[in-house]
């Protein structure tokens, strides 16, 4: 073939396989090409399967008219292809029925009658992404000479050509079918929303969106809403799905809190423990904000296709779509709570003027305050109260405590803390009040990780009595507090001490301590004498000498070295039994006041 012709050869291949069509039509007018213009009888273009040791027979040219079943995949040992793609250039087979290289071609030489192979490499891929060779078969013998190689690499090139062209404009239309798919979802997701749809609804429907497992957290509604298995070898879907929204509740609820922590999306290790199973799984988690507090999360498990722009994009859409369904029950859940809130602090601070216009306002509300009833105050741990918006799932807790336990009750939010009002009952309700008080400090103690302080108040029978209760159980919190006890307490947990300290003037009391056993208390602090502690000591044991000096371990000459100077630097005298009161009462209250903390102080 002249140069001439080789030329307006190369133009009809790049127009064949130029053509149009799909991937699979390129290729096969891509074969018809090499064939017709380059003198071969028969043609196929193969994808190499390296992993599993086999070419396969993507297309194939066989003029012949003979019907016949041809294999589609060859053995990477008994075929040239793998050659040929690992050296990067044809491999000649001049005759196949005499080559001993290649047992596969020579056995089938012989059954569809042909004598030369060329195998080339095109330097592309298939829509697997496995690479191809084109490999050409001749009747005849056929030589073939460097020229050949070159006309018949170039229909090649320009078959790689229109391949990877193919391969764009397939990818280009993914592209814009994922688009029109992410923006029919964005539409789709806000007519759920805007239906009132429910949030387990569209959950559902995110599920379906995204290519990851998900798990959605609402705290307006208390639920945990899973999706697929994150795991298959330790959980099947419906097993997860069950464990998610029972025992693997807690530490997911506590891991979209931790989210508000970091303050942006990443991804964590979460620690999943079921009672039976425990493993490690990381999750990407997205808080759900609704004025600047969290009202839901929602936890991305990793899957086989990691996250592209438009899965981003369907991401943005499911967030928005959940912030805007948890908005509604965030609305009026704060709503209600607030208007609550300003209602029980006007009677608590006595702020009401007309008592029958409170109480008619406090119907309206689901409060009763003409009824005798009791105050449970939950007082939130300091690491919770700086975490805004926690109390939308902590509300839902407490009721369902309560319900549980056939206790009536209005859970009322405050600042850093709840307020139960449950009806009074003297009969029994005191000691199953003590259990509830002790199952609510444990079960947000759970969630916090520390339990909050949880206390009752007295029987409140009309308005008057609440500022009283309130402040009652306000000072058994600070005590609490002052003492680092959390947990259900009570005023009795502490003693009278306390209490009176608490109940009087504070600069009083320090006065009165100060003027008593100060002195004795910075001498020690500046000295490192034990002359504060001496003197308790010899007082706790009756003011006898020899006892006092056998629980200090000390000798009685020694106790009495200490005592004659205690009273001769600071003039403490305990012979009278007024002057030893004065005296043990200062020590008792100088040690209820040390162990308070600076802030209570």
């Amino acid at each position: 073939m002249d140069q001439k012709s080789q030329i307006l050869s190369l133009r009809d291949v790049a127009s064949q396989i130029n053509s149009g069509g799909d991937l699979t039509a390129v290729l096969r007018d891509l074969i018809i090409a090499a064939c017709r213009h380059a003198h071969w009888a028969l043609g196929s273009i193969m994808a190499i399967d390296a992993a599993h040791g086999y070419a396969h027979v993507v297309v194939r040219h066989d003029p012949t008219l003979i019907q016949r079943q041809l294999p589609d995949k060859w053995e990477l040992a008994t075929s040239p292809s793998l050659i040929a793609l690992q050296r990067n250039e044809p491999v000649y087979i001049r005759d196949a029925r005499e080559s001993e290289e290649f047992p596969g071609y020579r056995r089938e030489a012989f059954e569809r009658d042909y004598r030369t192979v060329l195998v080339m490499p095109m330097n592309c891929a298939d829509s697997e992404g496995r690479p191809m060779v084109l490999s050409v078969i001749a009747r005849q013998i056929t030589e073939v000479s460097e020229d050949d190689l070159a006309f018949l690499g170039m229909i090649v090139h320009l078959g790689a050509i229109a391949v990877e062209r193919q391969h764009r404009l397939e990818a280009e239309k993914r592209s814009s079918d994922r688009l029109q798919k992410a923006l029919q979802a964005h539409t789709s997701l806000l007519e759920h929303v805007l239906t009132d749809g429910s949030v387990a609804s569209l959950s559902s429907m995110i599920g379906a969106l995204l290519p990851n497992p998900l798990v959605v957290i609402d705290f307006t509604t208390n639920q945990v809403i899973p999706g697929h298995s994150p795991n298959l070898g330790q959980f099947e879907d419906a097993a997860w799905q069950e464990a998610a929204a029972t025992s693997l509740r807690r530490p997911l609820m506590r891991a979209a809190r931790d989210a508000i922590d970091r303050g942006s999306s990443e991804t964590a290790n979460l620690f999943l423990d079921d009672g039976t199973r425990r493993f490690t799984i990381s999750a990407r988690i997205e808080p759900l904000n609704v004025d600047a507090q969290l009202v839901g999360a929602l936890i991305i498990f990793p899957s086989s296709r990691e996250f592209g722009d438009l899965d981003l994009l369907m991401l943005d859409s499911a967030k928005y779509a959940l912030n805007v369904q948890m908005m509604r029950s965030f609305i009026r859940f704060r709503f209600e709570t607030r208007t609550q809130t300003e209602l029980f602090f006007e009677v608590v601070e006595q702020r009401w003027r007309n008592a029958g216009d409170l109480l008619q306002r406090a119907q309206r509300l689901g409060l009763n305050f003409a009824t005798a009833q009791q105050m449970i105050v939950v007082d939130f741990p300091d690491r919770t109260k700086n975490l805004g918006g926690i109390s939308i799932d902590v509300e839902h807790s407490v009721a369902r405590i309560l319900q549980q336990a056939t206790i009536p009750a209005n859970v009322i939010a405050t600042d850093g803390g709840l307020v139960c009002l449950v009806p009074f009952d003297a009969s029994k309700r005191q000691e199953k009040l003590n259990k509830v008080m002790r199952r609510v400090a444990e079960d947000l103690g759970r969630s916090f990780e520390e339990e909050p302080v949880v206390v009752a108040s007295n029987r409140c029978n009309g308005l008057a009595d609440y500022p009283a209760a309130w402040e009652r159980c306000s000072r058994t919190i600070r005590i609490g507090r002052s003492f680092g006890r959390t947990g259900a307490l009570s005023g009795q947990d502490f003693g009278p001490l306390p209490l009176l300290v608490a109940a009087s003037d504070a600069g009083d009391i320090r006065g009165f301590v100060h003027d008593s056993v100060g002195a004795i208390a910075e001498h020690d602090r500046d000295n490192g004498t034990p002359y504060l502690e001496t003197l308790s000591t010899y007082l706790q044991e009756g003011c006898r000498s020899q006892a006092c000096a056998d629980t200090m371990g000390l000798h009685v000459t020694t106790l009495r070295y200490r005592l004659s100077r205690i009273q001769e630097l600071f003039g403490i005298d305990v012979e009278t039994p007024e002057k030893r009161f004065a005296v043990e009462l200062a020590l008792r209250l100088h040690a209820v006041i040390a162990n308070r903390s600076p802030a209570e102080n």
